[in-house]
């Protein structure tokens, strides 16, 4: 059975209050941020049976607010790089704002990353969501997105769901860092 709850945890200027949402099985806690729909934490038991967290991210909400590296984050529209921030859909040629020396990456300069999540709990987590107007960052269509974290047991599972009311790129993915000294089961 996973105990799912939540808390307050931080403002961000101009973007507004930011939760902490914890998923608790007997085995594993793992915290999830409405910020950017981040990962924070997933402390699991290591070899020696005390509880350890194998995710990378930060102490604070500003470590994730000055992020560059997008720890824990779901990135998108889309996850990695477009050339020159430039693609053709259905003959029409867009140009996105560019991050990345000459390109676009993880969704632009303001992508899924920093933004504020709208978050509800669902059975045995949460599901956050997210409307990206149509025009945002240079992508077309409105697009409507949500990821649904769940705890059952040992197993984390991120489901991504997105609508748009154009054809777009899309590519969602969850941006974690493992912690590489972590010595838990089977190491």
């Amino acid at each position: 059975m996973t105990e799912v709850s939540h808390k307050q945890w931080g403002q961000v200027s101009g973007l507004g209050s930011v939760d902490l949402w914890v998923l608790q099985s007997s085995q594993v806690r793992v915290e999830v941020l409405t910020l950017g729909a981040i990962i924070r934490s997933v402390f699991c038991r290591g070899k020696d049976g005390q509880m350890e967290d194998i995710v990378l991210g930060y102490d604070d909400l500003e470590g994730y607010v000055s992020d560059k590296r997008y720890l824990g984050a779901v990135v998108g529209r889309v996850a990695n790089r477009i050339a020159r921030g430039c693609f053709v859909v259905e003959g029409k040629e867009y140009q996105l704002d560019i991050n990345n020396g000459p390109n676009a990456l993880h969704g632009g300069l303001r992508g899924f990353n920093k933004a504020i999540w709208l978050a509800t709990a669902v059975e045995g987590g949460v599901q956050l969501s997210l409307t990206s107007p149509d025009g945002d960052q240079g992508y077309p269509g409105e697009v409507q997105v949500s990821v649904s974290y769940t705890l059952q047991g040992e197993t984390l599972t991120a489901e991504y769901q997105a609508r748009s009311t154009k054809t777009t790129p899309i590519n969602l993915t969850n941006h974690s860092y493992f912690n590489p000294g972590w010595t838990g089961k089977g190491k």
